[in-house]
């Protein structure tokens, strides 16, 4: 090899490098450490995977589960203004979970799918399966079909509001399902809504976002779902926009009740760089 062609060589492969870190995505910082067991980020518009950690195990998933529970109602085209009634069916025997949806309240099921995506409501899951045509064992027998149709090889599902920890997933699954739940606008929607009320006689109950963050002007976020039971950990997927490109997250198993957010504000730190600085006013 020839002096001159090393050195063309070598302009070549600079010149690759250079454009790989302006049009690529992974930073050459180097990633901070993270505290969930399990995560995925990928930009969307490259589908280039900026961070992979333990992606294809499949764990429980906890009402990370409601996604697929709300594209399995939404393709059914239900009639989304018929009134249900939380009964005592609804209520969750096996982890004795709170709930705001007191027995015998009447509510849409837009209203119920709303406060299942955005503050996790479990009754209003389970009323949403209950009142699905076939019952709850319709309900997930299309989830599950709909997974395969996906190809999410590592998910399984046995309930439509994540409380049995037989339902698992893999991060790289998650994200999968997310990029599909982005195609149904209600989704996205709800799932990112504040907060809400819901008037029931004189009581007017008030819902809260489970996910802290779609309150935060720091961050777009197109898609949100939080999750938690003792086998999964806290969970936490979204579809955000970082470093001024659209980004899938996926966090699973976090311990500690705030990790999962200070997981997802270290990634949007690494990608996006430190904060400028203030300057001094004159």
């Amino acid at each position: 090899m020839t002096l001159r062609f090393r050195i063309v060589l070598l302009g070549w492969m600079l010149l690759g490098f250079s454009l790989s870190l302006s049009a690529g995505s992974i930073p050459t910082t180097r990633l901070p450490k993270l505290r969930s067991a399990a995560v995925l980020v990928k930009d969307q518009r490259s589908g280039e995977f900026l961070v992979s950690k333990q992606a294809n195990v499949a764990m429980p998933i906890a009402s990370l589960t409601k996604l697929m529970t709300a594209m399995v109602i939404l393709d059914a085209h239900l009639d989304m203004d018929k009134v249900i009634t939380i009964e005592e069916a609804d209520k969750d025997t096996l982890r004795n979970s709170h709930s705001h949806l007191f027995i015998g309240i009447q509510l849409t099921r837009r209203e119920a799918l709303l406060v299942a995506l955005m503050a996790s409501e479990n009754r209003a899951a389970r009323a949403l399966g209950r009142t699905f045509p076939g019952g709850v064992p319709a309900l997930v027998r299309a989830m599950n079909e709909k997974a395969k149709a996906l190809g999410l090889n590592e998910t399984k599902f046995e309930d439509p509001a994540g409380l049995s920890d037989a339902n698992v997933s893999s991060a790289h699954n998650l994200g999968k399902l997310v990029e599909s739940a982005c195609g149904y606008p209600l989704i996205g929607m709800y799932s990112t809504q504040h907060e809400t009320t819901i008037q029931s006689g004189r009581k007017r109950l008030r819902f809260v976002n489970t996910n802290a963050l779609v309150r935060n002007p720091r961050w777009q976020i197109g898609l949100s779902k939080t999750g938690y039971i003792e086998e999964a950990g806290r969970c936490l997927v979204m579809q955000t926009q970082l470093a001024q490109r659209p980004v899938l997250m996926v966090l699973l198993n976090s311990t500690g009740k705030n990790t999962r957010l200070g997981d997802a504000n270290r990634i949007k730190q690494w990608l996006e760089g430190p904060k400028p600085s203030r300057k001094s006013r004159k």
